[in-house]
């Protein structure tokens, strides 16, 4: 038996019932799907308002396929969401009917060994929304575990909160950093992921980010985010305005965010003696390694997988007015206008950050 449940209160437009589905590779399409979904004792059900798109939501719709997870059967799309609790489970204690929200998108078992280790996020067993068989969030509402539900403070709105999840994985490279106050920071690639690492830099205290990218609108967006100067890479070396900006010395850390086998094969070149490199963006395909570059440096490397404990962390910071990320917000559609949504997604267009959905 669940607590009272009660109407969301918030507007819903034509997506009761309907959801945006890839049916196949190249197919997407707004219909009716059904999924059972029973709310648990420790559960709580959520009416969609924003959801992001992903740059894994439009590569499933491309390729069919990230790795060794295959769209095999028509699958709801999309995983960075904020909405409204309109039902909770019976033993769910910190949320109520009404409450915004944002949700964290994988759901690891529980007991497994991963999770008991802290590390929940590496759990081969995590259901994580949109990734081959489980479906997204692009529908009217979801079922999901209160631990994973986030409430928001009044001044976050759903359009940041929904940005919650992106903002994750920057906040997670950088605690993988070891960020320090004061720190000279390179990030290599200004698409969505790159810019949260940014901000999370910034956050940390960093003291200068220097972005690289080929999309000079996306770069001009870099440099108002604070202590940022930015490299076109097509116009200029990124290596020579590393060295030039700290007296050859090099980069205290390196963000690895493109995801190009060139640029990640590269990124030893610019980092200081002692230094991190930290491997954000996933290349679709191994690539070169140099390791006699890390060994003359000593560097330390490390790798992010998504993210883990750091959602309360990101809604604080959006709350305090630490980290803003409307300026990465460049384009909001209607779920009537989903499928052109992501048809225009998929063509990469220059100076688009982060496309959202509002339901």
């Amino acid at each position: 038996m669940s607590k009272t449940a009660a109407p969301d209160g918030h507007k819903r437009g034509q997506a009761e019932g309907r959801a945006l589905v890839l049916e196949e590779k190249g197919r997407l399409s707004l219909r009716e799907l059904v999924v059972n979904e029973t709310l648990g004792p420790n559960d709580v059900r959520v009416a969609i308002h924003t959801v992001g798109i992903c740059g894994s939501d439009v590569h499933y719709y491309t390729h069919g396929a990230i790795g060794p997870f295959v769209v095999r059967e028509p699958m709801i799309l999309g995983h960075e969401a904020s909405g409204v609790v309109t039902e909770v489970g019976k033993d769910v204690t910190g949320l109520t009917v009404g409450d915004r929200v944002c949700m964290e998108p994988g759901i690891p078992n529980p007991t497994g060994r991963a999770t008991r280790q802290g590390i929940y996020n590496l759990d081969p067993d995590v259901r994580f929304w949109a990734t081959p068989p489980v479906h997204g969030v692009l529908r009217s509402s979801v079922v999901h575990p209160a631990d994973f539900t986030f409430k928001l403070p009044d001044n976050v709105s759903f359009a940041a909160a929904a940005m919650v999840e992106p903002l994750a994985v920057g906040v997670h490279a950088a605690t993988k950093a070891r960020a320090h106050p004061g720190h000279v920071a390179v990030v290599i690639g200004a698409g969505p992921i790159g810019l949260v690492t940014v901000l999370a830099a910034l956050a940390a205290g960093c003291a200068h980010v220097i972005v690289s990218d080929v999309d000079d609108t996306k770069l001009t967006i870099a440099a108002g985010l604070g202590a940022v100067s930015t490299v076109n890479v097509t116009k200029a070396s990124l290596d020579d305005a590393v060295l030039a900006a700290t007296d050859g010395w090099g980069a205290d850390v390196i963000y690895e965010c493109s995801g190009n086998d060139h640029a990640a094969a590269g990124v030893f070149s610019a980092l200081c003696p002692g230094g991190v490199v930290v491997y954000v963006g996933m290349p679709l395909a191994p690539i070169a390694y140099d390791v006699a570059a890390a060994q003359i440096k000593e560097a330390r490397v490390e790798h992010v997988f998504r993210y883990a404990h750091v959602f309360p962390r990101c809604v604080a910071m959006l709350a305090s007015g630490a980290i803003d990320l409307a300026p990465l917000i460049t384009r909001t559609f209607e779920f009537e206008d989903s499928v052109a949504a992501f048809e225009l997604a998929s063509q990469s267009p220059p100076g688009q950050v982060k496309m959202q959905i509002v339901l």
